[in-house]
């Protein structure tokens, strides 16, 4: 009897090749201005967004809660943050972590050495697993006591990159509290702008030949911080980040523009969240 296994791997590859590409668009950072927080619900309700990742101890936080309460359709995730990277706001923890803070109880700026801010990185200085295992556990913590749908975690400024101690760490916690959904383990692969993204136009033409690479019966994220260009977020910045307010109103109008909407559309490509990953 001939094997089947050939014509299992054909069926497989011809029901994978009918299956449509499918994209998480995540917006970065609620929580850390009001700009921000706006940006980001406009992004859901008239743009392609349709995962959100909140910053727990910014200082907007609050509002982020209520505008989340008020749009339960977006699929809401914590950016676990242990640094306060801008200039003119700062963020403390949630916590008693004196490991984790400078001189005046702030979290350092940077996660890795950085030129522009000497000594000022939190791996410069001498952190502790506890106060990491603290903080991250009052940061989800509170973030599922005020928004309950939470689907999972994520890391702000890619700290969990900063020792395999910590990154086992966020996978152990996101698995007791039954938040573990993370895409590289499923199979989803990252994408990015193709080609410069510095203008609106930039952006658009960039994101839309992005679209182009992407392939029948597989998963895609891609992330980006919307914004508006206001003096709130005018006045947030850090050194080598200095247009953040241009830059992320850049991010909302790619988000919001029809022509991207209309080529998703095209393409057949299947806008899912985080939270679908598991269905």
């Amino acid at each position: 009897m001939k094997s089947m296994f050939p014509i299992l791997l054909l069926a497989a590859a011809t029901l994978q090749a009918q299956t449509p590409p499918r994209l998480i668009v995540r917006g970065d950072d609620m929580g850390f201005s009001h700009a921000g927080n706006e940006a980001l619900i406009k992004s859901y309700k008239d743009g392609i967004e349709t995962s959100i990742e909140v910053i727990v101890p910014s200082p907007w936080f609050p509002e982020a809660v209520k505008l989340l309460r008020d749009n339960p359709g977006i699929d809401v995730g914590i950016h676990i943050a242990l640094t306060s990277e801008w200039e003119n706001i700062k963020y403390r923890p949630v916590s008693a972590c004196p490991s984790l803070t400078d001189a005046d109880g702030y979290f350092y700026p940077m996660i890795w050495p950085n030129k522009n801010y000497p000594g000022q990185s939190l791996t410069e200085n001498k952190w502790t697993l506890a106060d990491i295992e603290k903080e991250m556990r009052a940061q989800i913590g509170l973030a599922l006591k005020k928004i309950p749908r939470i689907s999972h975690i994520s890391a702000h400024m890619g700290c969990y990159d900063m020792d395999p101690a910590v990154k086992a760490l966020a996978k152990r916690l996101a698995v007791e509290y039954k938040i573990d959904i993370d895409p590289a383990e499923r199979g989803v692969k990252g994408v990015g702008y193709k080609g410069p993204h510095q203008t609106v136009e930039e952006k658009v033409s960039s994101f839309l030949a992005m679209l182009e690479t992407l392939k029948p019966g597989e998963t895609y994220l891609f992330v980006d911080h919307p914004g508006l260009d206001t003096p709130e977020l005018q006045a947030i910045f850090h050194i080598g980040y200095e247009n953040v307010a241009t830059d992320r109103q850049g991010v909302t109008d790619l988000f919001t523009d029809n022509r991207i909407r209309e080529a998703i559309r095209r393409k057949g490509v299947q806008l899912v969240s985080y939270a679908d990953l598991k269905k």
